[in-house]
């Protein structure tokens, strides 16, 4: 069970990469640049999905660049919750 930190955009090779390491049972946390994958009803929202892994948005990083219509599937977070996430997951792998 990894914690991935995602704070590369959608288009990214960092994006990319991620994706293609991912579990069932992984979580992942878009932060940065990495909250444009949160965007509902888009086709990286549905591969976001599709990977099986548990989905987060840092809600301070949304709000900055405007995300406000954030996928259903994707949980909203504060910093506290990604506290939380951090101590639960004893892996963590960041993406930029």
């Amino acid at each position: 069970m990894i914690l991935h930190t995602l704070n590369a955009s959608p288009s990214s090779s960092a994006f990319e990469d991620c994706l293609k390491t991912i579990a069932e049972g992984d979580a992942i946390v878009l932060m940065g640049d990495g909250v444009y994958a949160a965007i509902a009803h888009t086709e990286v929202s549905r591969v976001l999905e599709d990977t099986g892994a548990a989905l987060y948005v840092i809600a301070d990083d949304a709000m900055a660049a405007g995300v406000l219509n954030i996928s259903a599937a994707v949980s909203s977070i504060d910093i506290s919750g990604f506290v939380v996430l951090t101590e639960t997951f004893p892996l963590q792998q960041a993406w930029y």
